[in-house]
């Protein structure tokens, strides 16, 4: 007896469906996914495979996947978290493990909008009288918007003696303006020191911790040391961060032994790093703005926990995270945050900032640096216990 045509139709439909049950049943289970992990898992390919059977124009299978990434990274709501394709993680890569050209300054993201956090000195971007708090509108004519914040750094960086055209906003003025700077290579000291005028009070500035700030520190502060200094003012303000080894070596100089900071995976694992100082160098003051951000918050937190010294300003800018970056399987990658920084006595620097021991606002017309006044004010009154 032959079966119909009918029959033997729904046999191969019904063959079919087991068959890619059979197989996300196995794929789910190699993956360890539960049933509600599974029914998501399916509705997705079902998705997909709609969208590539019945969209009205052609696909492109790796587009889509692609697409799809990214969108999963963007709902994290994570400004420092980023899906990057084939063209940009090259960039990552040429950016990381070689030389560019940059215009020196460093940006945080915050309500989805980027902002300048400082402008070294000595660099293209100060050449060009970009400031600290100017909000990046759009990068040669694009819209910021139409990037994922992470995205805009490397659209600022290109090769050296290249322009990039920056629109930005300045608070206090009306509409925007475009600003035009050449490209350079970045090679600036990020550590300075001096003694203050008719004082026995040293004063170093840190603008980034990048790659040598650790020995410009040391050399400074042996420098200051050797003129008779008794007192120390750090001033981290408008320094956006960097390289936490760098901080924690500048912090096995100024923070009293323990942990300097813990940095705590979602499943709880947990890195320490620790300074060896055996005991306080002086007393200590540490300025800091909303724009101390990163290793910044990492070393003042560590110093203001241990009692090693007292912070004067205002708030800091509260970014606490940790990224990690993951190569794909098509030349792409994934930026993710993977972790937060937690001061030695565990509080969070995410989202939080670091709130100072002194608060002192310095207003935008303002003739004298109030803030560092009040730090050397500070300073000579421990001296003079």
């Amino acid at each position: 007896m032959f079966m119909t045509k009918k029959r033997l139709a729904l046999i191969v439909v019904v063959t079919f469906l087991v068959s890619v049950l059979i197989t996300l049943g196995g794929l789910c289970f190699a993956l360890g996914l539960n049933a509600p992990k599974a029914a998501e898992l399916a509705r997705f390919f079902g998705v997909l495979r709609l969208v590539e059977n019945r969209y009205v124009d052609g696909v492109d299978e790796t587009k889509l996947i692609d697409g799809a990434i990214s969108g999963l990274v963007q709902s994290l709501d994570d400004p420092h978290s980023l899906y990057m394709d084939e063209n940009m993680f090259e960039e990552l890569r040429e950016h990381t493990e070689g030389e560019f050209g940059g215009i020196g300054v460093t940006m945080g993201f915050k309500d989805k909008k980027v902002f300048i956090l400082s402008v070294l000195e000595g660099t293209p971007g100060e050449a060009a009288g970009l400031q600290a708090d100017d909000e990046i509108i759009a990068v040669d004519g694009t819209p910021v918007t139409n990037y994922q914040p992470e995205e805009v750094a490397m659209h600022i960086r290109g090769d050296v003696d290249t322009n990039v055209t920056l629109t930005i906003h300045r608070k206090g003025e009306e509409g925007n303006r475009d600003i035009t700077v050449t490209r350079a290579m970045i090679h600036v000291e990020t550590a300075k020191g001096q003694m203050i005028p008719h004082t026995n009070i040293g004063y170093i500035r840190i603008a980034s911790f990048s790659e040598n700030t650790g020995k410009e520190f040391g050399a400074a502060l042996d420098s200051l040391q050797q003129q008779g200094m008794k007192g120390l003012i750090i001033d981290l303000r408008q320094n956006g961060g960097g390289l936490i080894t760098s901080c924690v070596e500048i912090a096995n100089r100024v923070v009293p032994k323990g942990t300097v900071v813990s940095v705590v995976e979602r499943d709880g694992t947990k890195q320490e790093y620790d300074s060896d100082l055996e005991s306080p160098i002086c007393p200590i003051v540490v300025l800091i703005d909303g724009n101390s951000a990163s290793a910044s918050e990492i070393l003042a937190g560590a110093l203001q926990d241990t009692g090693a010294a007292t912070l004067v300003g205002t708030k800091s800018y509260g970014k606490g995270s940790v990224q990690m970056v993951m190569p794909l399987f098509h030349d792409d990658g994934v930026k993710l945050t993977v972790a937060k920084y937690y001061t030695p006595n565990g509080r969070s620097i995410d989202g939080t900032g670091i709130e100072p021991d002194v608060k002192v606002e310095l207003s935008e017309n303002a003739t004298t640096d109030t803030q560092l006044a009040k730090a050397k004010e500070i300073l000579e009154a421990k001296l003079a216990q």
